[in-house]
């Protein structure tokens, strides 16, 4: 008995230990720009919305620049000291630069001196998609009193501001600006707010409110009058005295052009009594549940802790369609195709984020569930406002199939039995809808159907696609390595649930489509996986050998578990072989020594992390772990190095120099902390 009351209480101290580190961690900080932190910061996923959200990237390590939040179309907002003569905005110009203290998905503090005795606190919260508030905190370090002004302004590089109104006596400033939707938002009647108003709010009566036509010159104009401008600024003088400190606060919120001004206002005022720390708190309890690996250093931790935080952030509410929360790729910058819904390939970000929010992530996997046709069909993007299918040749466009899997990983973390019991239904019928309209001969391997260029996930710059044929004329060995997952998912799922002649079901169907990839598309002599041309499953299609272009897809047959051991050891070989897979920063889509190699092309070249991801997971289940914590550490030490740069996460990265693009905040990034718990298990 006094063993099990001190087994009881080490474990109790464990969780508290847990709790306590992980608030500790993101609560106090003490981060410069040079550390890898993520710093884009968006509402709560209660407070948030769709159709009119602001989000806001912290750019505080450009010395040029001053310790802004920027946004992609609503101006950037900027914070400048004056006293006398000296003018502070720029880092380089700082006494002390930038540190930030605390941070999370819809919150960050940070502290600077623009002068040796004067300590600026800024409190930064995204309170909803609708208004964000900044209070600052001015300290006098000094022995004297001190007079100094506070400028805050908004500036927009791309556009100006319009209709521009002063109030002094309200102390606010009413404006608009226009975000016009981009190419993929029209073409796809995504509901969005052009003209956007907007309000700004001070908690002290200004002593100039200002505005100027162009940045950095023109005339100030004061009063109403003003209708254009590129800047628009409040003066606030301070008198401080010494040991003492004055607060400020500034809030901006938005609203459609239909709605009323003045509920925006008083919402507005209310929060001006807002106690801030409220929010921190309620994000230590939320990330108090993540899983606390051992780091090896600091920089791994700040980039696991940084990862839940962009993935969190990507959350919304239910809303239109969606009866469930949901993702969507980035909130900002706010980019058409980024915004639109849900996809199979950026769900296996639910395999990482389960561990934060196992509920919303569940309820992301449900927004499937909720549109999927009686045949069993799930469309290829799935949004609050967006059922994209894409007709094709008389069929219609789905999405990899990843689902059974995914939803029985999320189940293994969230163990949820009515959550498995819904989504086993689902996934039964999704999967016998696939094999039914993708195979076309009837030989039990499957060949990507509909726009198979969208619906294989690789769809852009793809060797075979691009050198060979359309990925239809090919049995698809990625495709057929997925439903071999789906198939031993099913399986895994039937007996959870006590059905154990269709667990043996699934894992016969598992066993006889493992048969036929080894049987049809391995080639001893390359020691490597490849489709295989569907009329007669030869490696040529239009020319000798055609097929065998070493693509990342090869070593799918790990994480299917679809290798013998003798196979999986010539996979390894051609993984860690420096010419071609075994790049300085991961895994590449296509060996390096392939013509068409580009390290910064799309799918001929870069890391993608959810690949690498793939791979991880199968180095592990045969043992090479050796080798898996070597890929974590390549692709973890680019991504920390971007963070250190840029401070952001990216869609994919050079396996070979410090090098990311295209999209920023991009949602499956996040996958790095997975990767990164994976290999502290073992």
């Amino acid at each position: 008995m006094k063993y099990f009351y001190l087994l009881f209480f080490q474990i109790i101290l464990s969780f508290f230990l847990q709790a306590q580190e992980g608030k500790q961690f993101l609560s106090d900080l003490s981060v410069t720009k040079n550390l890898p932190l993520y710093t884009t910061y968006a509402a709560a996923m209660e407070r948030s919305e769709f159709t009119l959200d602001e989000g806001y990237h912290f750019l505080f390590y450009d010395s040029t620049r001053g310790a802004d939040f920027i946004t992609d179309n609503a101006g950037d907002w900027h914070l400048t000291f004056q006293r006398g003569s000296k003018h502070v905005y720029m880092l380089k110009d700082m006494f002390k630069e930038p540190v930030i203290t605390a941070s999370y998905s819809d919150i960050v503090k940070y502290t600077y001196l623009p002068f040796e005795d004067i300590k600026i606190d800024v409190t930064f919260l995204v309170y909803s998609s609708r208004i964000a508030i900044q209070e600052i905190a001015v300290t006098n370090l000094g022995s004297e009193k001190t007079s100094l002004e506070a400028i805050v302004s908004l500036q927009n590089m791309k556009r100006a501001f319009h209709d521009i109104a002063f109030d002094k006596g309200k102390n606010t400033i009413v404006f608009s600006h226009e975000e016009p939707p981009d190419s993929w938002v029209t073409s796809h009647n995504i509901p969005h707010v052009t003209q956007v108003h907007d309000l700004l709010l001070f908690s002290h009566p200004p002593d100039r409110m200002s505005s100027q036509s162009e940045i950095g010159k023109g005339p100030e104009v004061e009063g109403s009058i003003a209708s254009l401008a590129k800047v628009i600024s409040c003066v606030t003088k301070l008198e401080v005295a010494p040991k003492s400190t004055k607060r400020l606060r500034v809030i901006r919120a938005v609203r459609r052009s239909e709605e009323e001004q003045e509920k925006l206002v008083a919402t507005a005022q209310k929060l001006m009594r807002e106690d801030l720390d409220k929010y921190v708190k309620e994000d230590e309890k939320l990330y108090s549940s993540i899983p606390l690996p051992q780091f090896d250093d600091s920089e791994k931790k700040a980039l696991y802790w940084s990862a839940f935080t962009l993935m969190r952030q990507v959350m919304l509410p239910p809303e239109g369609k969606s009866s469930y929360n949901y993702y969507v790729f980035s909130r900002e910058p706010q980019w058409g195709w980024g915004h639109g819904g849900q996809v199979f390939h950026e769900s296996l970000t639910m395999l990482a984020y389960a561990a934060m929010d196992p509920l919303s992530a569940m309820n992301s996997q449900r927004v499937f569930r909720e549109r999927q046709l009686a045949d069993g069909y799930i469309n290829y993007r799935t949004g609050p406002y967006l059922d994209e299918t894409i007709p094709y040749e008389g069929q219609l466009t789905t999405s990899a199939p990843w689902y059974a899997w995914q939803n029985w990983e999320v189940y293994k973390i969230s163990k949820d039995k009515k959550f498995l019991r819904e989504m086993y239904e689902s996934s039964v019928l999704f999967y016998n809808y696939y094999v039914k309209n993708r195979d076309s001969d009837g030989d039990g391997l499957c060949e990507w159907g509909a726009h198979a260029v969208l619906e294989c996930v690789r769809d852009g710059l793809v060797a075979v696609w691009d050198k060979v044929g359309w990925p239809s004329n090919f049995e698809a060995l990625d495709l057929n390595c997925m439903l071999v997952q789906e198939e031993k998912a099913l399986s895994a799922m039937a007996l959870e649930l006590g059905l154990s002649s269709e667990a043996k079901e699934w894992e016969q169907k598992a066993s006889e489509r493992t048969k036929k990839i080894n049987d049809t598309m391995w080639d001893e002599e390359t020691g490597f996986y490849y489709h295989v041309d569907k009329k007669n499953h030869s490696f040529t299609f239009k020319e000798k050998n055609d097929l065998k272009r070493e693509e990342i897809i090869g070593f799918l047959p790990l994480w299917a578990g679809i290798a013998d051991q003798q196979r999986a050891q010539k996979l390894v070989q051609k993984l860690t072989d420096p010419k071609k897979f075994w790049r300085t920063y991961g895994v590449p889509s296509l060996a390096a020594d392939d013509p068409y190699y580009n390290p910064k092309g799309y799918w001929n070249g870069p890391v993608w992390v959810e690949w690498n991801y793939l791979i991880l997971r199968g180095l592990l289940d045969y043992g090479y772990t050796t080798e898996a914590k070597e890929l974590v550490q390549r692709v973890s030490s680019n991504m920390i190095a971007h963070l250190k740069k840029d401070h952001t996460f990216w869609e994919l990265y050079s396996p070979d120099e410090q090098w990311a693009g295209h999209n920023k905040t991009y949602i499956w990034a996040g996958l790095i902390s997975r990767m990164l718990m994976d290999v502290a298990e073992h």
